[in-house]
């Protein structure tokens, strides 16, 4: 046993040296299972009959979503209440995206959730035109009640579409995890900064990877594999445009690279499978390899 307790030792002396420590108990920070509990609450309210193990009552609508909505209401202030304290504590004075004022950071959490609340509605609406855009772009889909309940591309933009929202109120943590727990689920890494227009469609999905800065446009299709991701990984450009800009109605085929914060690929364009691209391409082109070199068509050749 005294292996054991030198192990000990060891392990407090790497406290003290490299910190990582979460000092004030985990009342502090978000909690992840609570995050996930939360994700399965909304996904009941934004698909009601889908996700439930029991049938839904239609007589009792309306008390049957105050209650979910309620205490989802109540776990996401609490959640959220977390997360801002732990990021003014964390920036040690520096300008803050957040004042928690003589009302404690619950009153910051509480006016958060009840916008959320309010955009859920237009949320719920975004994802009825991307579960359309499934069921249009896949001859593979029988049904869109398939599409809600298989399609691990729906899966990730639903919640992309949820933690988007927090994200573009600042709320620190809980966007990233939320959006790395459908990466773990449906392996499709959305950053909760990237701008997506509606009826966007991933099919298979494995594999893509969309960074923090991105914008997509309307009826934009992707294929798995593919990576909208930056030029550069330096961290002094964090605050910079680093990937790339999608515009309408462009169809990308698996396992294309795009990247650059100025790469902008013109709308109505297609991307072959294997494309690499580190520069913008104007509208209505086609970009494909053959025989190992690689195309570029603009409309009319």
């Amino acid at each position: 046993m005294n292996r054991l307790r030198n192990s000990i030792d060891a392990l407090l002396d790497s406290y003290g040296q490299y910190g990582l420590v979460n000092h004030a108990g985990g009342d502090n920070l978000p909690s992840r299972e609570s995050i996930e509990d939360i994700l399965r609450g909304l996904n009941e309210l934004i698909f009601p009959g889908f996700r439930e193990n029991e049938g839904l009552d239609h007589d009792n609508l309306r008390l049957i979503t105050g209650e979910k909505v309620h205490h989802i209401a109540r776990e996401l202030i609490r959640e959220l209440e977390k997360s801002i304290a732990f990021s003014i504590r964390n920036n040690n004075g520096k300008e803050q995206s957040f004042s928690c004022g003589h009302d404690g950071c619950h009153a910051a959490a509480e006016l958060i959730v009840e916008d959320f609340f309010e955009e859920l509605p237009r949320i719920r609406s975004a994802l009825n035109l991307d579960m359309k855009a499934a069921f249009r772009g896949d001859p593979a889909a029988k049904s869109t009640a398939e599409v809600i309940l298989s399609y691990p591309g729906f899966e990730a933009i639903t919640v992309h579409r949820l933690a988007h929202f927090f994200w573009t109120r600042q709320v620190p943590l809980i966007p990233r995890m939320m959006s790395e727990m459908v990466h773990g689920s449906a392996g499709i890494d959305i950053h909760p900064g990237a701008d997506i227009g509606e009826s966007f469609f991933i099919d298979h999905g494995t594999g893509v990877v969309i960074g923090e800065t991105t914008v997509i446009g309307r009826n934009v299709k992707l294929y798995q594999g593919v990576t909208l991701g930056a030029l550069s990984v330096k961290k002094e450009e964090a605050n910079h445009k680093r990937h790339p800009t999608i515009e309408d109605e462009v169809t990308i085929y698996s396992n294309a690279t795009i990247l650059g914060g100025e790469t902008i690929i013109g709308r109505g364009s297609i991307i072959g499978g294997n494309v690499w691209l580190t520069s913008s391409i104007p509208p209505e082109t086609r970009v494909y390899i053959k025989t190992g070199e690689q195309i570029i068509k603009s409309r009319g050749e």
